[in-house]
């Protein structure tokens, strides 16, 4: 992500890597360098690694504030608060294919993003369409490339790097509470410690799972490498018992 006016705890430039929902790298331009956020890439990646990558981040940085300014022109904005957010990464599913994606952002808005399966970008608008028509072909070839073969072949390094913990299972450790506020009884459900990423919380009227009435929290990592999240729903204090 690149920000057109940084601040104090805001940088100019960041990168993350994850790895199955787990941050593992990260670079940004206050620390100048690109580090490690688990025991198993420090211990893994080869001696080069880090010079390698922060030289890459260093260069993506530059890219990024020449494209904040094309953007800013291209919108007619004379100044403030912009941001251009690049995600990008690919999946190795089990029969072998690969899903990949790459989605540029301009102020939290979709503005152009690429199609792994017809090779083509997708513009989200008339400005966006100008660099659809400057990407088209080399870039195409480049992502095509980049997503079908690099991206797996660093995947299957990194999962290997750290297997032991990237495999392992953690069951939640769950905490079910409730309140009353205004004649509202406010039921909450949390869920902490649980690893892999993928987990569901429901609320239960008796037997039927009422999805409609719940608000969800975000899966959100802790600092162990496991997550945690809520689900929460409002009842009738006399119905307690039934949830």
């Amino acid at each position: 992500v690149g920000v057109s006016d940084p601040s104090s705890g805001i940088p100019q430039y960041m990168e993350m890597g994850f790895v199955d929902g787990i941050p593992f790298t990260r670079y940004d331009s206050e620390r100048g360098r690109e580090e490690p956020l688990t025991p198993w890439i420090k211990d893994s990646a080869d001696p080069g690694y880090w010079d390698r990558n922060t030289q890459r981040a260093v260069q993506n940085q530059h890219v990024f504030a020449r494209n904040l300014e094309t953007l800013r022109e291209r919108y007619n904005q004379s100044g403030g608060l912009h941001t251009v957010l690049n995600v990008y990464g690919c999946e190795l599913l089990s029969d072998g294919s690969v899903r990949g994606t790459d989605r540029v952002g301009y102020d939290g808005r979709d503005f152009i993003s690429f199609e792994l399966g017809s090779r083509r970008f997708v513009p989200a608008d008339s400005a966006a369409e100008i660099t659809r028509r400057l990407w088209e072909g080399t870039e195409a070839d480049y992502l095509t490339n980049y997503l079908k073969h690099d991206c797996p072949d660093w995947l299957q390094k990194y999962v290997g790097y750290g297997q032991k913990e990237l495999e392992r299972k953690e069951p939640p450790d769950v905490h079910v509470s409730g309140k009353e506020e205004h004649g509202t009884l406010i039921l909450s459900c949390r869920a902490y410690g649980f690893y892999p990423k993928t987990i569901a919380v429901n609320w239960m009227k008796g037997d039927e799972i009422w999805d409609q009435e719940t608000e969800w929290g975000g899966v959100v990592p802790n600092s162990d490498g496991t997550f945690h999240t809520w689900a929460r729903i409002e009842a009738l204090p006399e119905e307690r018992e039934q949830y």
